[in-house]
């Protein structure tokens, strides 16, 4: 018999194309291939019969990256007969047939609107002998009525919505992805509970802004009923969600937060710059005042919450104070980490015309002076959880020298990175069980927790999730790579749309 046909994605960007590439795993796996990493070295090929490329455009070398990693591929697919390499994501929505141009031996382009074409389009690529490119300008199926391979039998992902409906002068995203769109309420939540029946303990609500959840059907307070409807869905004992825009950010959110068990106390709100100037110019509506009493009501509400952010060096225009600016809501926010960017051209925004084009000594300049006080200010607050007990969710691995340092890793509730030791002769947990242990060492970037090998804090709680990732390596063939098994595609779920019937109203907000 012939072998299938075996795949690889190769994902770049956002947590939306770590989902998107979810999708592509379960569409393939639909149309007969088979995932390349979870066979047993002993029953694959040297390389995989397609690769395909998720994309992203939102950083000026995801271009480069791109056609470095395709010139990279050509040698292999040129000694492979028949491997296909197909670009999907943003990348491709925006570039569209000057990939094909620049990389002559790519198969297939395909657009962020049309992902469930790819199957269709490999075949025709393969018949025909020439490339396909079909790239579509709109959304004309919401993405989760696809088939879907999770990565993780114990978290998933769930989107909300897609698209984005603000016009930030930086950001190419709305351009690729489109207007937003929102699903329905009651496919959301049968979406999680079916993730849920199938041993999911954690899941991540997915959106462009998640916080104007609702617009499509009128619901202002739309986003904060969802989380508290997640509440009380059982055996779900972690939700988060991301991202949210300081601009529609609202106390029914915080309330929610704060008031629903399994919501997790942690945050990423992007600031993007902390000048109003260059808010302002950047059309983020929403100022440094505005952004700092949202993280006060946050933390009024939610003392050892975590938050996140994400921060623009170098926007055309900003001057020294501007920069000072950002320093001091940094100083003043305390987050606990940030990702930090310096400003690059994105071709086809309003900022890539801008005058006053900083110069690249001055941003890598500022760049680093930024780092080295996130640095500090990360340190701190980390140093700050020394001490406390923390519930950590077991992953795979998550730390470099696991290995080395007999640790396992995981999460814990504020999302904080933790390093755990497991005593000699003490249960082992498995990736979805929840660890409890002490804080042992605030690292810059982790905490440490080895409270168990001085006798301290060490517990494991057994979960439905780690009980799902166990089945799945029992499951596995023998020769697979420990933790290559991934759950079985799963069906697509329901549309977009006026919702048929609401979620059950909240109680009202009691800080407007």
């Amino acid at each position: 018999m012939a072998m299938a046909k075996t795949y690889e994605v190769r994902t770049h960007g956002c947590q939306m194309n770590v989902h998107d590439s979810e999708r592509i795993s379960g569409l393939l796996e639909q149309a007969g291939y088979t995932d390349f990493a979870a066979l047993p070295e002993t029953e694959r090929s040297e390389n995989p019969d397609l690769v395909v490329f998720n994309t992203c455009a939102v950083r000026e070398n995801a271009a480069n990256k791109l056609y470095g990693n395709l010139g990279h591929l050509r040698p292999t697919k040129d000694a492979t007969p028949g491997m296909q390499i197909a670009v999907g994501g943003c990348l491709a929505q925006k570039d569209r047939a000057t990939i094909v141009e620049r990389a002559p031996w790519v198969d297939v382009v395909f657009g962020t609107h049309n992902v469930g074409s790819l199957p269709a389009l490999l075949d025709r690529a393969r018949h025909n002998a020439e490339a396909q490119v079909e790239i579509l300008e709109s959304l004309e199926v919401f993405p989760s009525t696809l088939p879907t391979r999770r990565d993780s039998a114990y978290s998933g992902w769930v989107s909300i919505s897609v698209g984005c409906n603000n016009t930030c002068t930086f950001c190419i995203v709305p351009a690729l992805r489109g207007k937003e769109k929102d699903r329905r309420p009651g496919e959301i939540l049968a979406e999680v509970k079916a993730l849920v029946a199938q041993g999911v303990v954690e899941i991540t609500l997915l959106g462009q802004n998640v916080n104007t959840y609702g617009v499509e059907f009128g619901d202002r307070q739309a986003f904060s009923k969802l989380l508290r409807a997640c509440g009380e869905i059982e055996g779900l004992e972690r939700v988060r969600f991301t991202s949210p825009h300081p601009a529609a950010f609202t106390d029914d959110v915080i309330d929610a937060m704060a008031e629903t068990p399994n919501v997790m106390p942690s945050l990423h709100m992007p600031l993007q710059s902390g000048s109003d100037k260059v808010l302002k110019d950047m059309r983020r509506s929403y100022r440094s005042k505005k952004f700092l009493g949202i993280i006060e009501k946050v933390r009024e509400k939610m003392p050892d919450a975590a938050i996140t952010t994400d921060i623009i060096v170098g926007f055309p225009g900003e001057t020294e104070e501007d920069f000072q600016g950002t320093l001091d809501v940094v100083e003043a926010s305390r987050f606990s980490s940030a990702f930090t960017f310096q400003y690059s051209i994105r071709p086809g925004t309003p900022a890539a015309t801008m005058d006053d084009q900083i110069p690249k000594e001055v941003v890598q300049e500022r760049f680093e002076r930024l780092i080295e006080l996130q640095e500090r200010v990360s340190w701190a607050g980390n140093r700050e959880q020394e001490g406390r007990t923390v519930e950590v969710l077991v992953a795979p691995s998550e730390g470099r020298k696991d290995a080395e340092t007999h640790r396992m890793s995981g999460r814990a509730r504020d999302n904080r990175l933790v390093h755990f030791a497991v005593p000699e002769g003490a249960e082992r947990p498995r990736p979805g069980d929840m660890v409890t242990v002490d804080v042992t060492y605030g690292a810059p970037h982790h905490l440490v927790a080895d409270s168990g090998l001085d006798g301290g804090t060490y517990s494991v709680r057994r979960t439905r999730g780690g009980d799902a990732w166990q089945a799945l390596q029992d499951a596995a063939a023998d020769g697979t790579p420990t933790g290559a098994a991934k759950p079985a595609v799963s069906l697509g779920m329901p549309s977009i749309g006026q919702p048929q019937m609401p979620v059950a109203t909240a109680p009202a907000c009691a800080a407007n």
